[in-house]
């Protein structure tokens, strides 16, 4: 009787002494597995602008034909972030972060490390402090990780009082960019970030707990910020602008053609973010909720447009061979603009001029072609909204 319980005591312990291996295993191969690329995705926007325009600006330009690393060459990818990385643990804009460079190219950059032409613009830094956790988680290589920091120490010393990011820093004085920027995702960008590292994703665990501290703050403070600029017209909250008055958090121009209104792409993002956060207080749920309403009630129906050949014109900004109409179509789904007016919530286009327009006929063949001016992000939004609220309400 005895022999047969010690017999069972030690097969039990053999078991779970395999399936704690197993699974330390798996677990190690996982992480492993995940940490094997560095994707290209993130950086598409600075990608396309350095093969499109040849930038005055730019320390080095593209040259024609050359290879690019491949995402599995982690640490070539993750040397060029730190070539390109300034002084202050920003980035410049407008790069292929993947190019193989000359030798005379890298010089050039290195030469330019003190230049603070910085920017969460284009997808920038943010993505650049990501790719260098990945590297590090993948390496142990310690530069990686020294880099990534000092990223994220020049996003917290980016930060206004108020929560909000403007789109350059340090800040151009005089100019747009000193804004508190939802354009392009920039600070939807960063939040993504700050949420990564408050949740705990183990890409940045190497993270001490005092710096983690700092970084939660900076992540409190931009959702503080998201909720106080949802725009409220005549009392009801709808959703946001692009760009913000970094003072007096009021919405505000940038581009020409980028005016002060209700912007429904950017909108869609921070709404899909707010709605990602496991334990929503009340503020956020209902400006999710409110943003929602706005949504339904900024529909456009029977409307499509179509992309059409157009003669080729070349102009300062874009070389245009296409045209955009607009169609009646009762078959069509939902459509928005991506401006509606502030108070009178009426679609609205725009000029370089920064001539408000009401149809996308009136604005130039230029920026008819050039920008999204209709768009479906919202649809993504409300088709998930109704789990989201079942998943809220049962909280």
């Amino acid at each position: 009787m005895k022999t047969s319980k010690l017999y069972f005591a030690r097969t039990v312990l053999v078991s779970t002494l395999i399936l704690i291996s197993c699974s330390t295993y798996c677990q190690k191969k996982n992480t492993e597995r995940k940490y094997t690329t560095i994707d290209y995705a993130p950086f598409s926007d600075n990608t396309g602008h350095w093969y499109s325009i040849a930038d005055k600006h730019n320390v080095i330009n593209a040259l024609p034909d050359r290879p690019r690393y491949k995402p599995t060459e982690i640490t070539a990818i993750a040397d060029n972030m730190l070539l390109f990385q300034k002084n202050n643990g920003g980035w410049p804009k407008n790069y292929d972060f993947f190019a193989i460079l000359t030798p005379e190219q890298k010089k050039l950059v290195e030469a330019s490390k003190a230049e603070t032409n910085t920017t969460f613009d284009n997808g920038n830094t943010y993505t650049q402090i990501a790719a260098l956790a990945i590297a590090y988680q993948a390496t142990k290589v310690e530069k990686y990780k020294t880099g990534c920091l000092k990223g994220l120490i020049f996003v917290v010393r980016a930060q206004y009082k108020n929560g909000g990011w403007p789109q350059f820093y340090p800040i151009e004085p005089n100019n747009y960019s000193s804004h508190i920027t939802y354009n392009d995702d920039a600070m939807l960008g960063i939040m993504q970030l700050l949420k990564d590292i408050t949740d705990a994703d183990e890409l940045y665990s190497f993270i001490d707990r005092q710096f983690k501290a700092k970084l939660q703050t900076a992540y409190k403070n931009g959702l503080d910020c998201i909720l106080k600029t949802q725009i409220n017209d005549a009392g009801k909250p709808t959703a946001w602008c692009q760009q913000y008055d970094e003072v007096t958090l009021q919405p505000a121009w940038a581009r020409k053609f980028e005016p002060a209104c209700i912007c429904n792409k950017e909108s869609s993002g921070l709404v899909l973010f707010l709605m990602s956060i496991e334990h929503p207080s009340k503020e956020i749920i209902d400006a999710v909720d409110n943003a929602v309403a706005w949504f339904e009630a900024s529909k456009i129906y029977n409307t499509r447009v179509k992309t059409i050949p157009a003669v080729k014109i070349i102009t300062p900004f874009k070389i245009s061979v296409a045209d955009k109409i607009v169609l009646s179509d009762s078959t069509a789904a939902p459509i928005w603009t991506r401006y509606y007016e502030l108070k009178t919530h009426r679609p609205m286009f725009c000029n370089r001029d920064s001539k408000v327009v009401y149809s996308l006929s009136e604005v130039s063949r230029e920026r008819r072609d050039g920008y999204s001016w209709y768009i479906y992000a919202p649809q993504e939004v409300l088709k998930k909204y109704t789990n989201w609220k079942k998943k809220v309400n049962s909280l």
